[in-house]
């Protein structure tokens, strides 16, 4: 057993090691499509879906090869990136799914960093995510272990690039045939018919995917809830004055809002 977990995880280094090579020197020459999120914004989902409307293939928990395909990660710098799409996600939501992803094991070989996390924040009842999310929020601001850097280190980054292009869960969450078919042309130059992508949208939706409604949560799946908004029902005072010390600028920088009088608002 725990053989099998060394080899997983060399498995996972060695992979992202060759996909961040690839990324930097490859991606315009291949090429690659390249989707970058932070951690749990909708990237593998995306990714999905380009896949099949683009025609090339979405290596997933494999070695990528030398051949046209989609390549989803968490990358920070964009030096020698070309074909970047970059997905946005309000960071409060990132915040509830990164603190279920961090704490309970799924079926993404995640079980790694959940013994981490769980070593670090050594909190009482893992199930209690009101409770603990102000400190989760701090934890993930300033001793995050994956990836190394924040939420407001990547939207700082990634913000008002005109080499990328952009989207955000919140708009494919909505309206997902209509948000892909603008991906796809901005992306690659390439008309996706309405009707292919609506095909291509209720293929990968959350209730075809899960097998359960979105809302209805399992936290013991990758695919937890599938909701816009869910922070709302987790967000404590204490916890939006934490955001919002180490994020509220960047939440304002991507339009999530407007000033910052949603940190004492009662929604």
């Amino acid at each position: 057993m725990m053989a099998n977990a060394v080899s997983r995880r060399l498995f996972m280094k060695t992979n992202a090691a060759v996909r961040y090579g690839m990324v930097h020197l490859l991606s315009s020459t291949v090429p690659l499509y390249v989707v970058n999120e932070f951690p749990k914004s909708g990237g593998s989902w995306t990714s999905q879906m380009l896949s099949e409307a683009l025609g090339v293939p979405f290596p997933r928990n494999r070695f990528p090869s030398l051949r046209p395909s989609i390549i989803q990660g968490h990358f920070l710098s964009p030096w020698g990136m070309k074909n970047v799409l970059v997905v946005w996600r309000d960071g409060r939501d990132v915040m509830v799914s990164w603190y279920h992803h961090c704490l309970f094991k799924n079926e993404r070989h995640n079980s790694f960093l959940v013994d981490a996390v769980r070593g670090d924040l050594q909190l009482d009842d893992y199930s209690d995510v009101r409770g603990n999310l102000p400190a989760f929020i701090e934890y993930a601001f300033t001793r995050h272990r994956h990836p190394r850097f924040t939420w407001a280190g990547f939207a700082n980054r990634w913000h008002g690039r005109r080499d990328v292009v952009y989207t955000r869960y919140e708009d494919l969450n909505q309206n997902t045939a209509a948000e892909l078919r603008r991906i796809c042309l901005a992306l690659s130059g390439r008309k996706l018919a309405e009707s292919r992508a609506a095909a291509i949208a209720d293929k990968y939706s959350f209730a075809r995917q899960s097998g359960r409604t979105p809302g209805q949560e399992d936290k013991g799946s990758f695919m937890r809830k599938g909701v816009v908004g869910d922070w709302h029902n987790h967000f404590t005072p204490e916890a939006r004055r934490a955001f919002h010390r180490y994020a509220g600028r960047e939440l304002i920088l991507l339009g999530y809002e407007q000033d910052e009088a949603w940190v004492d608002r009662e929604d």
